[in-house]
C-alpha cells in the first residue's frame, strides 16, 4: 500500500475559482462545462498553468452557486481541473455531487497518482473519498514532461491514468484512440486570449503564431 501523501485540505464552504468555461470540446467527452480551481501542491515541472498553483487567489465561490452555473450551462457535464482539485475536495465534492444528481456526468483531473489517493481515503480522509465517489472519469498522475502522450486525448503525458468510477462511460477505454485532441482558443472584446486543451508546445506556438500574423 502507498504510505499517504500531505493533500492539502481546503475549505468545504467556497471553492477557490480561477476559470470557469460554461461549454467546451475540448476537456472530455462530449460537450462540458470547465472548472480550474487555484491552487496546487504538487507543481509538476513543465505544467500549464504555473499562474494556478499558488492558493492565494481565484473568485471564492460557494459550492451550490457553482453548481448551478454548471447545470444552467446545459452541457452533458462537467470537468474539474486546476491548480489541483483534490486540494479543494471538500468544497468540490459537493458541486460534483450536485452536478452528479442532476444527471451530469463529472471528469476530474488529477496529479495525485490513484494509489495516493486511496491511500489518503485509508487514512481517513473521507473529503476524498466524497470527490472520488462524485467522479466519474478520472484521470490520475502527475504531468511528466518527457513522457508526452501523442497518441490518447485530453491527457499531457503517457503516465497519466484514465479511470472509469461509474457506469457513465462504459465504453471509452475503447474507444480512446478514435477521440481527437482539441485546442480552443478565444478572443474576448477586450483582446484578450485563452486557450484551453492539449497540444504540444511546437504546435501551440505555430497556432498562435499564425494568430498573430493574421491579425496584422
Amino acid at each position: 500500500m502507498s504510505e499517504p501523501v500531505p493533500i492539502p485540505r481546503g475549505p468545504a464552504e467556497t471553492v477557490a475559482l480561477a476559470r470557469f468555461l460554461a461549454a467546451t470540446r475540448a476537456e472530455g467527452p462530449g460537450e462540458r462545462t470547465a472548472i480550474w480551481v487555484q491552487g496546487c501542491a504538487i507543481r509538476c515541472p513543465g505544467c500549464f498553468n504555473p499562474h494556478l498553483w499558488g492558493f492565494r487567489g481565484g473568485e471564492q465561490v460557494a459550492p451550490h452557486e457553482l453548481a448551478r452555473l454548471v447545470l444552467d450551462a446545459g452541457t452533458d457535464g462537467l470537468t474539474l481541473l486546476g491548480g489541483e482539485p483534490f486540494d479543494q475536495a471538500a468544497a468540490l465534492a459537493r458541486v460534483a455531487a450536485e452536478v452528479g444528481a442532476a444527471g451530469r456526468s463529472v471528469m476530474t483531473f488529477t496529479g495525485y497518482t490513484r494509489s495516493q489517493l486511496d491511500a489518503a481515503v485509508d487514512a481517513g480522509r473521507t473529503d476524498v473519498a466524497a470527490l472520488l465517489a462524485a467522479t466519474d472519469l478520472l484521470v490520475a498522475g502527475p504531468f511528466q514532461a518527457d513522457r508526452i502522450d501523442i497518441r490518447r486525448p485530453w491527457v499531457g503525458s503517457t503516465n497519466q491514468e484514465f479511470v472509469v468510477l461509474s457506469d457513465r462511460f462504459p465504453d471509452l477505454l475503447d474507444e480512446l484512440p478514435a477521440n481527437p485532441d482539441r485546442v480552443e482558443i478565444t478572443v474576448d472584446p477586450a483582446g484578450r486570449v485563452a486557450v484551453n486543451g492539449w497540444a504540444d508546445p511546437d504546435a501551440l506556438d505555430e497556432l498562435l503564431a499564425g494568430l498573430r500574423a493574421s491579425h496584422r
